[in-house]
């Protein structure tokens, strides 16, 4: 008769650690293709828009998020008093800033 409660000692097949490497190694390699073509571009994006709301000053066009166009009238840690229209001024946050708005007159 045979006794169902022995068991088999498993031991791991030969090739078992060569695929568990090749494994690893492809995990890395997408980690690396993903750091090349998505979060390393956006890190330098990130730092360029960065150092541009850094060099704001005073009678700078700009663009914000919203799509409002206003002139730099007064700059703060964190924020930007805008112009958008004759006596018409805004209080924005810094980081709304999007673009130069001369830039874009240009092409």
């Amino acid at each position: 008769m045979i006794n169902f409660l022995q068991t088999v000692p498993i031991e791991p097949q030969p090739g078992f650690m060569q695929q568990y490497n090749s494994f690893i190694i492809m995990i890395g390699l997408m980690v690396l293709v993903l750091w090349l073509f998505m979060w390393r571009p956006e890190a330098k994006r990130r730092k360029q828009m960065q150092e541009f709301r850094n060099g704001l000053k005073k009678g700078d066009k700009v663009i914000t998020a919203g799509g409002i166009y206003g002139v730099v009238k007064e700059i703060k840690e964190t924020t930007l008093l805008i112009e958008v229209d004759g006596n018409v001024t805004l209080r924005i946050d810094k980081n709304m800033v999007v673009a130069d708005n001369s830039d874009l007159q240009r092409q």
